[in-house]
């Protein structure tokens, strides 16, 4: 049954449009979010002040780059007041703290609100044997934790945290392995599956972060066995599907009907993709096209078109619909509700950074839906490309406000605190 379109007045933005036509459809909201009360009833007047005074930086986008720049060298440096000064702001914003235990005091928060918790060994880009070993064991340490926490539904890695980026890529390109390599690659498949056993144990799950294009096959490949091995009676594992490529949305369905065929779940969480200006520059050095939409126009039309499909499919999919987007977090909501499928199924996760878009996760997870926070943690030094990149995000090239920055100020002028 088609709905009819109703016109949309001339001051309505794009999301309240949206909002208003669902509404309209269904005689009552999904969710609001608009709705700053709900989305900031966890933060003090003094907490919500420094948030704005770090958005409104953030805003910077000159900066933004400079201070990167800076703050990178800073840390390698070992400045410790570098260190302390990034702890108390940005690191505060966007991370759950330095230990597990520094953690807590976080997931417990977000818990009285219903909000869940991904949490993240911040991890990446490691070299060598001792340090894989070390990301899995603490990745580990993790699990078993998260384990006493109901709070805590999922755990999240980047297998370059326990493997070499080159062979990674080797391996990706159908390159020859020699003995040495095949070796050292028995090594990542035992370090991978320690950790999807031990979540597998504890009654866990675990994804596993999308990274660059030239390394994602041997990702894909690494996390299938895994799929494979043990999401038989549960999704324990999780893949991570970048939809600004091209090839993933037919690569998500070729991944739920190798799935069926193999008689296991498919774990699916779903991202537009964090590696765009990085993949346009290499297609263009080395001469082949570029994997990535050409607009986000594009890349949204996947997204969600990945969304319906996993949605549709969701007695044999787990998706996490790990959106900033307010549209497809809307579109989510609504086809749950038009299926009839209830809110809180395990198998329908939403999920949003730790500081970031607490608009969206908050009302959800006020509305009855399975919303969580994405909480990365560790050693300041360890977590700042993580950092780096949230600053980056938020950042305006045209100086104009930020979402975020927008949000903040609207509740702290409904607070009356001007």
């Amino acid at each position: 049954m088609k709905r009819s379109v109703q016109p949309v007045p001339k001051n309505l933005t794009k999301l309240e449009a949206m909002a208003k036509s669902i509404q309209t459809a269904n005689q009552q909201p999904i969710v609001d979010f608009q709705n700053t009360e709900i989305a900031f009833a966890g933060k003090s007047d003094k907490e919500l002040r420094k948030a704005a005074r770090l958005f409104g930086i953030m805003n910077n986008h000159w900066l933004v780059g400079v201070g990167a720049k800076l703050g990178i060298t800073a840390i390698k440096m070992h400045l410790p007041f570098v260190e302390s000064m990034v702890k108390s702001t940005i690191f505060e914003q966007f991370c759950g703290g330095t230990t597990l235990l520094e953690c807590q005091k976080t997931v417990h928060k977000l818990y009285e609100q219903k909000v869940l918790t991904i949490l993240d060994y911040g991890a990446e880009a490691k070299e060598s044997e001792a340090d894989f070993n070390h990301t899995m064991n603490e990745t580990i340490r993790a699990i078993e934790f998260a384990a006493q926490e109901p709070a805590i539904v999922m755990l999240s890695s980047k297998i370059t945290g326990m493997a070499r980026f080159g062979l990674l890529e080797l391996i990706s390109q159908g390159g020859e392995l020699t003995a040495d390599m095949r070796s050292e690659y028995r090594n990542i498949l035992k370090r991978i599956d320690a950790v999807c056993h031990t979540a597998a144990q504890k009654g866990m799950s675990i994804s596993f972060d999308a990274e660059e294009s030239w390394i994602q096959n041997a990702i894909d490949h690494l996390v299938n066995i895994m799929m494979r091995r043990y999401n038989k009676d549960r999704v324990v594992v999780y893949n991570t599907y970048q939809l600004y490529r091209t090839d993933r949305l037919q690569y998500i369905i070729d991944s739920y009907n190798q799935a069926r065929r193999g008689d296991y779940l498919l774990g699916a969480k779903l991202v537009r993709g964090a590696y765009m200006e990085r993949e346009r520059h290499r297609a263009e050095q080395m001469g082949y096209p570029s994997p990535i939409y050409p607009t986000k126009e594009a890349t949204d039309d996947a997204y969600d078109m990945a969304l319906r499909f996993c949605i549709d499919n969701y007695e044999h999919i787990s998706v996490c619909n790990a959106t900033h987007n307010a549209q497809s977090s809307l579109l989510m909501a609504e086809i749950i509700d038009q299926k009839g499928i209830r809110r809180d199924h395990p198998h329908l996760l939403f999920s949003q950074l730790l500081g970031m878009s607490d608009n969206i996760t908050f009302n959800l997870s006020n509305a009855g839906f399975n919303a969580a926070k994405y909480v990365p943690y560790g050693p300041v030094k360890d977590v700042v490309p993580y950092l780096i990149r949230r600053a980056e995000e938020n950042s305006s090239v045209t100086g104009d406000m930020s979402r975020e920055y927008q949000l903040v100020q609207q509740e702290m002028k409904r607070r009356g605190l001007g």
